[in-house]
């Protein structure tokens, strides 16, 4: 510089990585296509000190019913549930720092500066638990997507086989004027759905947070009485509290006349078992209307959401970034791991002499350098730290 001193300006700081939940969304079928996310990188820093812009945040959304789980670890991160609900997971390295930070009166042009700190990086596993008032269970072909676009403004994939429903749907239904619930159509369950046969636990784990359940039973069915228990069944053994959960139980397709031949023998059955349940068409919409102001008023009465379980994070002292480990690698070869110092090397210019000198006083400050000499380092031996090998002189 012509009138000398500190010219360097500091990197900005690398942008962060960010969940938000959207209430528009309902799947995280995006994922499928893109499993890598990158916030942006801060702007380097100029000559006559001027400071690099910030990299800007990248804003990943979610539906709400998010979880988020370490993949690694399996450590519950965030549950997201609320509409704008914010979770930071990764943050942004801060700028390196140009050499105006490191001038003093003796070396007001110093050969020292500063790179960005490294980025942080993991692992996520993404599960998705809709939130709805009411779930809409059963098995395949059962009615309940034709059940839902009749109660709410739903658009569900209707066709005669099963299985047309292969991710849950979410619709609004108005009770009146200034009240409303939210119905999901959970896709068919079939035997062995709690171990995971078909897509049963994809399925099932959305049941956990409804508050109440319409139990949709195909009147065309071979034996309802047996799809009603063999669904029960599934749902306790995937989670026992699903089975405290409030159902109302509604036998569909009345209007046939095969069911209808039929209908006092399984009221009889069901009367046997103790079990009240409720007539319906949901293509004739017979009985509808009715249905859903029952399951309204179960609603009213059933207990919170915040009542069943749901996973709670644990957490877990963190380890101190000063503690480091020394481990002899050979004759002549030694290497040293932990948080501060693998940070610290990374953030090195290692061609200026003047950041040389700085990280050789961050290993003395944190105690390294004596370490070493104490295990028996000598001159000419290989030291290395995380992809940095240096050799050591006194």
């Amino acid at each position: 510089m012509p009138r000398g001193g500190p010219d360097g300006g500091d990197g900005g700081k690398g942008g962060d990585l960010i969940f938000e939940v959207k209430p528009t969304l309902n799947t995280l079928s995006s994922f499928h296509q893109n499993q890598k996310f990158k916030a942006e990188d801060g702007i380097k820093g100029g000559p006559s000190q001027m400071s690099g812009r910030y990299g800007k945040d990248l804003v990943i959304y979610v539906p709400p019913g998010t979880i988020i789980f370490d993949a690694d670890t399996d450590e519950l991160i965030g549950d997201l549930t609320e509409h704008g609900q914010r979770i930071m997971i990764c943050k942004g390295g801060r700028g390196g720092r140009g050499n105006q930070h490191f001038a003093t009166s003796r070396n007001q042009a110093p050969r020292t500066a500063e790179k960005g700190e490294p980025y942080e990086e993991r692992r996520l596993r993404l599960e998705l638990k809709l939130i709805a008032d009411i779930g809409l269970i059963g098995v395949p072909n059962a009615g309940k997507s034709t059940l839902l676009s009749v109660l709410t403004n739903a658009q569900p994939k209707i066709a005669p086989y099963p299985f047309t429903t292969l991710e849950p749907n979410l619709g609004v239904a108005e009770i009146d004027l200034d009240v409303s619930v939210v119905l999901a159509d959970i896709p068919g369950l079939i035997e062995g759905a709690a171990q995971g046969a078909g897509l049963g636990h994809d399925f099932l784990r959305h049941v956990q947070r409804t508050r109440v359940l319409i139990h949709l039973l195909d009147g065309l069915s071979e034996d309802p009485i047996a799809d009603f228990s063999q669904i029960n069944t599934e749902l306790s053994l995937f989670d026992p509290n699903l089975a405290k959960k409030p159902q109302i139980v509604a036998l569909n397709k009345v209007d046939q006349p095969e069911v209808q031949e039929r209908l006092a023998g399984i009221q009889k059955e069901f009367k046997k078992r103790k079990v009240e349940f409720m007539t319906i068409s949901a293509l004739a919409r017979t009985n509808t209307r009715d249905l859903l102001i029952k399951a309204h008023q179960v609603l009213m009465e059933a207990p919170a959401i915040e009542d069943f379980e749901i996973p709670i994070p644990v957490y877990k002292p963190k380890e101190d970034p000063r503690e480091f480990e020394i481990k002899r690698e050979g004759a002549n070869e030694w290497r040293i791991s932990g948080a501060a110092i693998e940070r610290a090397a990374k953030m090195t210019y290692w061609e200026h002499y003047g950041s040389l000198r700085r990280f050789h006083k961050i290993m003395g400050t944190l105690g390294i350098t004596d370490a070493l000499k104490k295990a028996g380092v000598e001159d000419g031996d290989t030291v290395s730290i995380d992809e940095f090998e240096l050799e050591w002189q006194e």
